[in-house]
């Protein structure tokens, strides 16, 4: 197979497909690799976008410009990484100066919009970190931006790809519980993971828009998948009862709190090496402080979160985040008119397993691995029937399996049909947010809110 850059690029436009062939399977001009920028170098842009692209797919890409308000978390990001491009403090400057083909945005959720629309502006073709944004308004500035351009935005929701996922979506397009009648999915946050957030940005609401939106966007774009309709009316509840001004003391961050002996949440980040040589070495520059307290004043995002979302087809979903859980899972039962699907993961009395949630979060970050190494259920029960259990195979790193599969999909072999339709676009982004932005203003009014109402996008009975 030969591909030419501009092959290469113009196939973004047609991601959609399953099978991850080697790198090694095809023969991309060297002297023509895609050029990419990256605009963010926090953990997910260095890591995943970053360290792992130069790892994997250095034959056919090559990072031209690395960008980031930080100069100093900068350098250590390019040396991490492994490239050897410019860098810049400047977004503008690096893609004048260094014209990529593809601008990655990994920022702070709410500067998404800006170097999305920009990137768009300047001719580039954008892939943004999940959420795509944070607010309805800034949504409606980036679909505006795509439809002005002749260029593509990819979101990058990795959670489609795992193979447990693609399982679920695969037995319920099939039909084999019948039409779908409603959905119960709760995810928990372990005190360890849904903690994390607390300590940064995260839980402020002016830069992340709530976990209604950062974390929960991942959530919602799956159940729009494997619902295949797009979400209508969403009612929700929610509040602040355990972060925050909560909490018994606090103190200016964990590394200098006088509670460090009586907090059960306090954290050693000089024990973290990674965290200390991203985040405190770089803090000088900028200010940001990766290990605050979890009980500042300043937090105003919720804690426990529950909404009603109804589908353009009917379905309803009944929706819960927990975030401070003893252990860190999720399950999700399908309703239909033929029976019911029950699929869990990581629910620790269901797989008797002990392992620590901190261990647990690294192996699901971690990008090396790959193999097999367990079988996980779903449960499938027929009316009037016995139930049956199917067995998926399951990879631990990556996030089960999804992170490998999504790149090699937008990076290796973006022109191969997928009948599952795992690849998301600006729509997909869009319609994963508004719910999460739907139930916050819900929260705020008490009322049920149409989310035709939010932007000019029209909820299909079935996803386009």
């Amino acid at each position: 197979m030969k591909n030419s850059r501009r092959e290469f690029v113009f196939s973004i436009s047609m991601l959609a497909a399953s099978s991850a062939f080697p790198i090694q399977a095809f023969a991309f001009d060297k002297s023509k690799k895609l050029k990419v920028a990256l605009v963010g170098t926090g953990i997910r842009g260095i890591t995943f976008w970053g360290k792992r692209l130069m790892d994997e797919y250095s034959e056919i890409l090559e990072f031209v410009g690395l960008s980031d308000i930080n100069p100093s978390r900068l350098e250590y990001g390019k040396t991490y990484i492994g490239a050897s491009c410019p860098t810049f403090t400047s977004f503008e400057d690096m893609v004048s100066i260094t014209k990529p083909d593809l601008v990655i945005v990994t920022t702070k959720d709410s500067t998404h919009h800006e170097f999305i629309i920009k990137g768009l502006g300047m001719g580039c073709d954008v892939l943004t970190e999940k959420p795509l944004t944070i607010d309805e308004f800034k949504c409606q500035q980036i679909l505006d931006a795509e439809k002005a351009s002749n260029k593509n935005l990819i979101v990058g929701f990795n959670y489609r790809w795992s193979p447990y996922a693609t399982k679920i979506k695969e037995l319920i397009s099939n039909k084999t519980i019948g039409d779908l009648v409603s959905v119960d999915f709760n995810w928990y946050l372990n005190t360890y993971h849904g903690a994390s957030y607390f300590r940064r940005w995260h839980g402020e609401m002016d830069s992340s828009g709530s976990l209604w939106v950062h974390k929960a966007t991942h959530h919602f774009d799956l159940l729009n998948w494997w619902i295949n309709s797009e979400p209508n009316e969403v009612f929700a509840y929610g509040d602040l009862e355990f972060y925050g001004k909560n909490g018994p003391f606090r103190g200016k961050n964990c590394r200098t709190c006088d509670h460090k002996n009586e907090c059960a949440f306090y954290w050693d980040i000089h024990k973290d090496e990674f965290s200390k040589k991203l985040y405190v070495d770089h803090e000088h520059a900028d200010g940001y402080i990766r290990d605050n307290c979890l009980f500042r004043e300043d937090i105003d995002i919720y804690d426990k979160m529950s909404a009603q979302v109804r589908y353009t087809d009917n379905t309803i979903l009944n929706y819960s985040l927990t975030t401070y859980s003893p252990f860190e899972g999720w399950r999700v039962a399908f309703n239909g008119t033929e029976g019911r699907i029950e699929a869990w993961l990581d629910i620790p009395y269901f797989e008797n397993t002990s392992i620590d949630e901190a261990e647990k979060h690294a192996n699901e970050m971690a990008q090396d691995g790959g193999e097999i190494v367990s079988k996980k259920p779903i449960v499938v029960h027929k009316l009037w029937q016995e139930f049956e259990t199917v067995q998926v195979d399951m990879e631990e790193s990556g996030h089960g399996g999804g992170d490998k599969r999504l790149q090699d999909k937008i990076f290796v072999n973006p022109e191969v049909p997928d009948p599952f339709g795992r690849t998301a676009g600006s729509r997909d982004g869009a319609m994963s947010i508004l719910i999460g932005i739907a139930a916050r203003k819900s929260i705020q009014s008490g009322k049920p809110i149409k989310i035709s109402e939010l932007t000019d996008l029209e909820p299909q009975v079935r996803r386009t």
